[in-house]
């Protein structure tokens, strides 16, 4: 199977899936076998092509070995700032997992846009990434799981957006792998009431100052700082909210 990943930028489904787990962090999801940045910056420039950020530039990031063309680095955007709640009543249909990896048709950099929509599942069991909202009018037609619980979509050949299963057990800060062990029933609570924090309809309120919508983001930070159980998870969490709560956290609306 050949898949487009934008224009001119084609690869080749391959038989082999990337084997690290995926790590979801402040504002992306990466596989990749680096621990530390300086590890990812050599990585990245001595041994593979692809695309990669340039400058305050954040597109999606495919990484493939210079030598045989693999995908060997993933990471890929969250779009919490362009997600739409309107999206969890118009849920796609996805197609069964096919697992595999890709392989460039050519040795070259390129640009990849990250995804501007968030779809969300019942429970947050499964994030849906993609790319626009036009996406929802046209069923999809393929899915390669490219990584445990992580899948590309495609439809008419071209990937199109990114899926998640259980996000929450993919938490971890910086470089660390997750913590293998379930997600306590808590975080995956907090993880929805994050989620919902940082995108819209909430993080308008949260911005216009409503006080009942500061006073949800006030409640998950504390929730957070004194949950004890699966705290790596916790810190995870703290971090995707800590822009939203050092902007708002101390905004207290005037009375009318």
């Amino acid at each position: 199977m050949h898949v487009t990943l934008n224009d001119g930028w084609t690869a080749t489904v391959t038989d082999t899936p990337l084997s690290p787990t995926p790590r979801l962090g402040t504002g992306s999801v990466v596989v990749g076998p680096y621990t530390d940045r300086e590890e990812r910056e050599r990585f990245f420039f001595s041994a593979t092509f692809g695309s990669m950020h340039f400058l305050w530039d954040t597109p999606d990031i495919l990484r493939f070995d210079k030598e045989s063309r693999d995908l060997v680095a993933v990471e890929l955007q969250l779009p919490y700032t362009s997600a739409y709640a309107e999206t969890t009543t118009r849920l796609p249909v996805l197609p069964e997992i096919r697992p595999g990896g890709l392989r460039a048709d050519e040795a070259k950099d390129c640009h990849l846009e990250m995804c501007t929509a968030l779809c969300r599942t019942p429970g947050d069991a499964e994030l849906i990434c993609l790319r626009d909202l036009d996406v929802l009018d046209t069923p999809l037609d393929a899915r390669i799981g490219i990584a445990p619980d992580l899948t590309l979509l495609l439809q008419q050949g071209t990937v199109v957006g990114w899926t998640l299963t259980d996000p929450a057990r993919h938490l971890t800060t910086g470089y660390a792998a997750p913590d293998p062990a379930p997600p306590a029933a808590a975080t995956r609570r907090l993880f929805s009431d994050c989620v919902d924090l940082v995108t819209q309809p909430l993080f308008d309120d949260i911005t216009d100052g409503d006080p009942a919508a500061l006073a949800r983001l006030r409640a998950a930070d504390e929730a957070l700082r004194a949950q004890t159980e699966d705290r790596a998870r916790a810190d995870a969490l703290l971090e995707l909210i800590s822009n939203t709560v050092e902007d708002y956290g101390d905004w207290h609306a005037e009375s009318p």
